[in-house]
């Protein structure tokens, strides 16, 4: 009885509705509810995880059968086709870490033998120098040999550290993790937009092995030569463009002022801006060469010259050839390696890519009859648009000044590089 007198009461008023509008009624109801609430837990309600939240948790690499339903809710007909995207994806996101690495790591090279290669040089100058001086005895000829031994190690360290221009396998890495990185977002795009098709994973594929082809990770047998008989732009995508599927568009986002557009572009773009980096990368190539050949021959002279100093027959002229050459052949591998005039000349040869890239993009659209097998031509535009750097009107205005001026025109079509 104690129990049910320390219990309270609930009054519940709810008002009946019935056919009768004037009709209420109250009803009364009596809860008898314990005083102490204690220990009481509730479970805990779950809540959906999204598909955004999934992807976080699940590795790309872990395509189990909770990432296959999310991408069929989310409207991709084959898991198969993701699951193929997904390790495509984790093969790039691996190539641009790698390229990455050993970008640094060359670019580390370039510092450290220069200034070795440097130091060496100097340092049997200084030697060759001193033992011109000292008149003879056991130091000047100790001074001699080691002099000769530095300009021998010089020498041969220069004629590796010339032939693989690591200033420019750095660049060539650079531009291997800039490229990956687009794919990488290109691929990310494509799983985020849905429906992806065998011809995505496909044409993936063969940007994958065009670039790898392109950038060799590897020196030996792999390298690009680095001093070509002639300037060619540098190609990083697959050489047969496959065809599009139908986009069933009727005319895509095609008509005729916008095709004459694309060609007057396209004119331009051969015209100026390729056949100026391909000039400048000659140039550049023409140096290197130079630069290549001359410290090498400088030190291996300095270091004959270095084993007669002080001798009674030419003495004096060993002496200068050995203190001047070795010194000639530090300006020479500063300029080159310091400079890193290999690194420009792959720069330029990596534009001229650029725009080779684009020309056969606008040309493989126009060359192409089905309107509706083409890229769409508004998005085209619009992305020959940033790529040069322009607005559309812009864009448009540079092809109408080339549909006047023809060859005479001035501008070039990028305003980027």
């Amino acid at each position: 009885m104690a129990a049910l007198k320390a219990s309270s009461s609930l009054i519940l008023h709810s008002p009946m509705t019935s056919s009768s509008s004037h009709q209420r009624g109250i009803t009364k109801a009596t809860i008898n509810l314990p005083t102490r609430l204690t220990n009481i837990s509730l479970p805990k309600l779950r809540t959906t995880t999204t598909f955004d939240e999934l992807q976080k948790q699940l590795s790309p690499n872990i395509l189990d059968d909770a990432v296959i339903k999310t991408n069929q809710i989310n409207g991709c007909d084959d898991p198969l086709i993701v699951a193929k995207l997904y390790a495509i994806l984790e093969a790039v996101a691996d190539r641009v870490e790698m390229h990455t690495n050993i970008g640094d790591q060359r670019n580390n090279w370039n510092s450290l033998l220069l200034s070795s290669i440097n130091s060496l040089t100097l340092a049997a100058a200084t030697m060759a120098g001193i033992a011109s001086i000292s008149g003879g005895g056991d130091p000047a000829v100790a001074m001699k040999i080691s002099s000769t031994i530095m300009y021998v190690a010089a020498t041969g360290m220069l004629s590796i550290v010339n032939k693989i221009q690591p200033s420019q396998l750095a660049e060539e890495q650079r531009n291997a993790t800039r490229l990956f990185k687009q794919l990488q977002n290109q691929i990310q795009t494509m799983l985020s937009i849905g429906n992806p098709t065998a011809f995505d994973v496909k044409e993936t594929m063969e940007k994958v092995l065009a670039l790898d082809k392109a950038y060799p990770l590897p020196l030996l047998g792999a390298m690009l030569d680095k001093f070509p008989a002639t300037v060619e732009p540098a190609v990083w995508w697959p050489e047969n463009r496959r065809k599009q599927p139908k986009a069933n568009e009727g005319h895509n986002g095609w008509n005729g002022k916008l095709e004459e557009e694309m060609r007057e572009i396209v004119n331009v773009v051969k015209r100026k801006d390729k056949e100026d980096y391909l000039r400048l990368g000659g140039k550049f190539l023409k140096l290197n060469k130079f630069l290549a050949m001359t410290a090498p021959v400088l030190t291996g002279l300095a270091a004959v010259a270095s084993a007669f100093v002080g001798s009674h027959s030419g003495g004096e002229w060993a002496a200068v050839m050995a203190v001047g050459g070795g010194a000639l052949a530090s300006v020479a591998s500063a300029l080159e390696h310091g400079g890193q005039v290999g690194m420009v000349f792959e720069m330029y040869r990596s534009n001229a890519g650029f725009f080779k890239l684009m020309e056969e993009s606008i040309e493989s659209n126009l060359k192409e009859d089905d309107l509706e097998r083409r890229e769409n031509g508004e998005m085209l535009e619009m992305k020959v648009a940033l790529q040069l750097g322009r607005s559309l009107s812009e864009l448009r205005n540079l092809a109408e000044d080339s549909s006047v001026k023809r060859e005479a025109i001035d501008e070039f079509a990028s305003k980027l590089f």
